[in-house]
C-alpha cells in the first residue's frame, strides 16, 4: 500500500486538492463519497491522486489503488479490483475481515464453479461491497481506481453496483480517474459516467490544463539547470497546460523538434484512421492548429463527400474538433506537431507551397501575411517569405502588437542576406541597420529591454565609417536610451555624447533634438546636472522651431527634474502636465507614460500620497490601451501603486492588488513589506529570489530593503549591516554612486546596531557598534541630500538611532523623528513612536510613554502588524502586570482571556483584529509555555497560576 514517489512537483492544483481533501474529511466524518476525476492524457490526474493518497495516509487512512490496463479486446475481468484485493490479502492486518467474506476469494484465484449459479455475480458484488464497508468501519479507507477508460465491462458493472447503493459506507471514499479525450462518442464508459454523475454520493472533478504561469513554474522546478526565458516561453506555448507534455518538452529542451517517444504516443490514434482521413489530417497539420473547411478542401483536392467522411472520422477519434465558422482545430497542439513531424520533407514543402498560393490568391491582406510568410518560408520561396514577413511586421505595428512585430522583424533580418538584392523589397527604411533599429524599438515596447540593447548593439556593429551620420547618431542615442533602462548609465552617457557630436546643432534637425533629449537624461542620471540643464534648454528651443512635439514633451519632463530642483513643485507639475498633453497629441504613448509616472512620483516625493493614485491609474490605463503593460514605466507604476497603498496603511488593498494583478518581480516589493511587517515566515526567501534576477536593479533595491529590515527585526545587527553594505555596493555598481535608498537601508540597520550597542554598554564591547553606527549615519547623510520629505524623515530616524547607540535614548531626537514621519509612512510612524515611548520611559515620563504606546497599539492592530505589537508588549506593561511574573506576552494574555471564554481561533482573530492564522500561532505558544496539551488544560493551568481570574458570577 506504499504510495508512488514522484519527482515532479505538484503545481497549480490547490483548488482541486482542497476539494478532494474535503471529500476525505467528510468520508472520515461519516459521509462516504466518490469523485470521478476527468482530464486529458498527461494533464496530471495520477500526480494529483498520488498527492491526495499521500495526505490520506498521513491522516491515518488506508489507501489502495487499482489500475485498469489497455489490453484491447482481450480484457481481464475485474482487473483493478483483483489488484486491490491482492494488496489486502498480502496484509496480515486484514486477514480476519477477508476471512469473513470468502466469496471474494474468487477474485483472488480460488477454484470455484459458478456457471450454474444465477446469483453468483450478485453475491460476488455484495461480498466485495460488504468487505469494503467492514474495512471502512475499522479504519478510514480510500480506494483509487485509475484509467477507467480502459476498464473491462465487469469492472464497470462492479463499480456501478458499489456507487449506486444510495449511500456509500461511512469512512469510505472512492476516487476514479479517466481520460476525457479518449471518450469518443461510442466509448463504453460514456453511459456509465452519465448514470453515475446523477447519484447523490458521486461528484465529478474536471482537471483542466494548467495556467501558463503554472506551467512556467513547473518548467523551472523540473530543470535544475537554468533555462532561458525564451526556452521556457516556448515550452509553455507548446505544452498548453499539459503537465506530461511539459515534462517531455523539458527533457527534450536541447533537442530539435518533437521528442520521439511523445510523437509515437500521439500518433497511435492517427494510425487507426483510414488512409483518406490520415491524408486530410496531414494536410490540416501543415495548415496549422486551425484550418477553415474551404481552404482545407482546396488543399487536399478530394471530393466534398470524401472530405466530410474523413473529417467525421477524425472528429470522432478526438483528433480534430469542429468549431464555429466551418473551422477545424486539432484537439491538442502537440498532436498536430506529431502528425506534421511524421511527414516526409517533400510532402511538407509541397503542402506549404499549396497553402501559400491559396492564401495569396484569396487575398485577406495583412491579417494573413504572417501565415503566408510561414508557408512561403517552409516551401523555400524566400523572396516571397521576406515580403510577407515585412507586411506582417507592418500590420503588427499598426495594431499595437510590439512583441509580434519584433518576431516578424527578426524573421526579416534572418531572411535578408539569403535573398538576392534585386529580389528584396525596396524603399525608405528598408536596410538592415534601420530594420534592426526598428526591431530594438519593438523589443523595448514589448518590455524586453535586454533584447532591445542586444539589437541596438547589432545595429551599431552594422554602421561602418561611411555610414550616414544621422543614421549613425540615431543608432547611438537609441543604444544610450536602452542602456539607461538597464541602468548601465556610464555607457549610456558615453554613447549619447557620441551621438550629439556626430551631427550639427544648426540648422536644427529632429535627429539632433532626439539625440540631445537622450543626452539630457543620461547626463542627469550620472549626476552632471549642469550639462543636462544647458543642453535641455538649447534642445527645447530647437524643438519649438521645428515642431518636434514628442521630443519637446521628453525635454519638458527632464526640465521638471532640473529647474527649481524637483518635479513635485507647482512649476514642475505644470511642465509635466504640458508634457503629457504634448505626448498625447503626438500619439507617443511611452513619453506620455513617462510624464504620468513623473507626476505620480513627484506627488510621492512631496508626501502627497493620495494625490499619487489618480496619476498612477491614468498611467496604467494608458499602458493597457497602448499594449505597454510590460514596459518599464508600467512596471514602475505598478510598484508605485503598491508602495502608496503600503505607505498609507492600506495593507489589505496592497496585498490584494499584488495577488489580483499577478505583479511580477520587484513590483511586488510593497506586498513583501506587508508580509514582513505581519510576521509571515517565507519573506526572506522571497526577497532572496529578487536578488537572483540578472540586471534587475529595482529587484536588488527591493530585496535589499526587505532583507535588511528582516535581519534588524530579528535583532541580528551583524547580518543587517552586511546586507546594507552588500545592497549599496551592488546598486552603486550600476549608478556610479551610492543610491538614494541608502538612507533608508542605513536607518533600518541602525535600529539593530543601536540595540546591540545599548545591550553591551559598560562591557567595552559597545565601541565597535558605535563605530558602525557612525559609518551608517554618514551614509544616510550623504544620500539624503536633495531628497524630499521621505528621505529627510529616514535621516531623522538614522540620527536618532545613532544617538541611542552612542549615549542612550534622546527624547528630543525621537520627537523630531515622529514629527518627520507625521504625514508619511503610517507603519514607520508607529515604529518611531515606539522608540519615542522607549525614550520617554527612560526619562521617567511614563504617562507620556503610555500615550505614545496607545497610539502605536491602535496602528499595529489596524495594520495587523503582530511583531510590532509583541515589541510594544515587551516595552510597556501596565503597573499591575509588571509586578506579576508571567511567561506570556501581553498579546498572549489577551488571547488566553478569550480562550477562557471558549472562543475559536477565528473569533479570537476578529476580536483582536488579527488573522485566524496569527491567533493559532499565539494559542500554540500559550500551550507550549504553560506545558498544556490542550486549550482546556491551558485555561485550567492559567486559573491555577493566577494568570487569569474567573469572571464575577451573575447570580446574587
Amino acid at each position: 500500500m506504499s504510495q508512488r514517489s514522484f519527482n515532479t512537483p505538484l503545481i497549480g492544483r490547490d483548488d482541486e486538492l482542497a476539494r478532494l481533501a474535503g471529500v476525505l474529511r467528510r468520508a472520515r466524518d461519516g459521509s462516504g463519497q466518490a469523485v470521478l476525476v476527468a482530464g486529458d492524457a498527461g494533464v496530471g490526474k495520477t500526480r494529483l491522486l498520488d498527492e491526495v493518497a499521500a495526505r490520506a495516509v498521513a491522516g491515518g487512512a488506508v489507501v489502495i489503488t487499482g489500475h485498469c490496463v489497455d489490453l484491447g479486446d482481450v480484457g481481464l475481468p475485474y482487473l483493478p479490483f483483483t489488484e486491490i484485493l491482492g494488496v489486502l490479502a498480502a496484509d496480515e492486518r486484514f486477514s480476519g475481515v477477508l476471512a469473513a467474506h470468502p466469496v471474494v476469494d474468487r477474485l483472488l484465484g480460488a477454484a470455484s464453479d459458478s456457471s450454474r449459479d444465477a446469483d453468483a455475480r450478485l453475491r460476488l458484488f455484495e461480498g466485495v461491497a460488504g468487505l469494503f464497508a467492514e474495512l471502512a468501519a475499522v479504519t478510514p479507507l480510500l480506494l483509487v481506481l485509475e484509467d477507467l477508460h480502459w476498464a473491462d465491462q465487469s469492472s464497470r458493472d462492479l463499480l456501478r453496483f458499489l456507487l449506486s447503493r444510495g449511500v456509500l459506507p461511512r469512512r469510505l471514499a472512492v476516487l476514479a480517474s479517466y481520460r476525457a479525450d479518449d471518450l469518443h462518442r461510442r466509448h463504453p464508459l460514456r453511459p456509465l459516467l452519465a448514470e453515475l454523475v446523477r447519484l447523490p454520493a458521486v461528484d465529478r472533478l474536471e482537471l483542466r490544463p494548467l495556467a501558463d504561469a503554472e506551467v512556467a513554474r513547473l518548467v523551472r522546478a523540473l530543470e535544475e539547470r537554468p533555462l532561458s526565458d525564451a526556452t521556457v516561453r516556448g515550452i509553455v506555448e507548446r505544452a498548453e497546460g499539459n503537465a506530461f507534455y511539459t515534462e517531455e518538452l523539458v527533457a527534450a529542451a536541447d533537442a530539435d523538434g518533437m521528442p520521439t517517444g511523445l510523437a509515437d504516443l500521439l500518433l497511435i490514434r492517427v494510425e487507426q484512421l483510414s488512409e483518406t482521413a490520415q491524408q486530410v489530417l496531414r494536410t490540416a497539420a501543415v495548415a496549422g492548429r486551425r484550418v477553415g473547411h474551404e481552404l482545407l478542401r482546396d488543399a487536399v483536392g478530394i471530393p466534398e463527400e470524401e472530405l466530410e467522411s474523413a473529417l467525421r472520422e477524425a472528429v470522432g477519434r478526438q483528433l480534430l474538433v469542429a468549431g464555429d465558422e466551418d473551422t477545424y482545430t486539432f484537439r491538442h497542439a502537440l498532436a498536430r506537431e506529431a502528425v506534421y513531424a511524421d511527414l516526409l520533407p517533400g510532402q511538407r514543402s509541397r503542402l506549404h507551397g499549396t497553402f501559400a498560393r491559396l492564401l495569396a490568391a484569396r487575398g485577406g491582406g495583412a491579417e494573413t501575411a504572417a501565415e503566408r510568410a510561414h508557408h512561403y518560408r517552409e516551401s523555400h520561396d524566400l523572396p516571397e517569405a521576406l515580403a510577407a514577413s515585412l507586411e506582417a511586421a507592418d500590420h503588427a505595428r499598426r495594431v499595437g502588437a510590439p512583441a509580434e512585430e519584433l518576431r516578424r522583424l527578426e524573421t526579416v533580418l534572418d531572411l535578408w542576406p539569403a535573398v538576392a538584392p534585386d529580389a528584396r523589397p525596396s524603399g525608405e527604411g528598408l536596410d538592415p541597420v534601420t530594420l534592426t533599429l526598428r526591431a530594438s524599438a519593438a523589443a523595448a515596447h514589448a518590455g524586453d529591454v535586454h533584447r532591445a540593447v542586444s539589437l541596438t548593439r547589432s545595429a551599431l556593429a552594422g554602421t561602418g565609417q561611411d555610414a550616414d551620420p544621422e543614421l549613425a547618431a540615431r543608432v547611438r542615442y537609441t543604444l544610450a536610451g536602452n542602456l539607461m533602462t538597464v541602468d548601465n548609465l556610464a555607457a549610456a552617457f558615453a554613447y549619447s555624447s557620441e551621438a550629439l557630436a556626430m551631427i550639427p546643432a544648426e540648422p536644427p534637425s529632429r535627429t539632433w533634438v532626439w539625440a540631445a533629449s537622450t543626452h539630457v537624461m543620461a547626463a542627469r542620471q550620472v549626476g552632471d546636472d549642469a550639462t543636462a540643464l544647458r543642453v535641455a534648454r538649447q534642445a527645447l528651443a530647437a524643438a519649438d522651431r521645428i515642431g518636434a512635439t514628442a521630443a519637446r514633451a521628453e525635454l519638458l519632463i527632464s526640465l521638471a527634474r532640473l529647474e527649481d530642483g524637483a518635479r513635485g513643485t507647482a512649476k514642475g507639475r505644470e511642465l509635466l502636465r504640458e508634457a503629457r498633453d504634448l505626448a498625447r497629441s503626438a500619439g507617443d504613448a511611452p513619453v506620455e507614460m513617462r510624464a504620468l509616472y513623473s507626476l505620480a512620483i513627484g506627488c510621492f516625493e512631496s508626501g502627497e500620497f493620495e494625490e499619487c493614485l489618480p496619476w498612477i491609474t491614468e498611467g496604467l490605463d494608458r499602458a493597457r490601451r497602448s499594449g505597454l503593460l510590460s514596459s518599464p514605466y508600467a512596471s514602475e507604476l505598478r510598484y508605485l501603486r503598491l508602495l502608496v497603498l503600503f505607505t498609507l496603511g492600506r495593507w489589505d488593498e496592497c496585498a490584494a492588488a499584488a495577488d489580483r494583478d499577478g505583479v511580477p518581480g520587484y513590483a511586488q516589493g510593497p506586498a513583501l513589506y506587508v508580509a514582513l511587517a505581519r510576521g509571515e515566515s517565507d519573506v526572506a526567501e522571497r526577497a532572496e529570489a529578487l536578488l537572483g534576477e540578472p540586471f534587475d536593479w529595482m529587484g536588488r533595491l527591493v530585496g535589499g530593503i526587505v532583507l535588511v529590515d528582516e535581519a534588524a527585526l530579528r535583532g541580528d545587527a551583524e547580518e543587517a549591516v552586511a546586507r546594507v553594505r552588500e545592497s549599496v555596493a551592488s546598486l552603486a555598481d550600476r549608478l556610479g554612486r551610492a543610491p538614494y535608498v541608502s538612507v533608508r537601508l542605513a536607518a533600518l540597520a541602525l535600529a539593530a546596531v543601536a540595540d546591540r550597542a545599548v545591550e553591551l554598554r559598560g562591557t567595552g564591547g559597545e565601541d565597535r557598534w558605535t563605530d558602525v553606527a557612525d559609518e551608517l549615519v554618514e551614509l544616510a547623510r550623504e544620500t539624503a541630500v536633495r531628497q524630499g520629505p521621505e528621505g529627510q524623515a529616514w535621516l531623522a530616524r538614522a540620527e536618532a538611532e545613532r544617538t541611542l547607540a552612542g549615549s542612550g535614548p534622546d527624547v528630543a531626537a525621537w520627537e523630531k523623528t515622529v514629527a518627520a514621519f507625521a504625514d508619511g509612512d503610517v507603519y514607520e510612524r508607529a515604529r518611531v513612536r515606539l522608540r519615542y515611548a522607549q525614550a520617554l520611559l527612560a526619562d521617567g515620563r511614563r504617562a507620556e510613554a503610555e500615550e505614545q504606546a496607545a497610539a502605536v497599539r491602535r496602528t499595529a492592530v489596524a495594520l495587523g502588524a503582530v511583531p510590532l505589537l509583541d515589541r510594544l508588549d515587551r516595552l510597556v506593561r501596565p503597573p499591575a502586570e509588571a509586578d506579576r511574573v508571567s511567561p506570556l506576552t501581553a498579546r498572549e494574555q489577551d488571547v488566553l482571556s478569550l480562550l477562557a471564554l471558549g472562543r475559536s481561533n477565528r473569533q479570537i482573530g476578529e476580536e483582536l483584529f488579527i488573522t485566524g492564522k496569527t491567533a493559532s500561532v499565539h494559542v500554540s505558544n500559550i500551550l507550549a509555555k504553560l506545558g498544556a496539551a490542550s486549550r482546556t488544560e491551558a485555561v485550567a493551568i492559567a486559573y491555577r497560576e493566577g494568570l487569569i481570574t474567573p469572571e464575577p458570577s451573575a447570580r446574587g
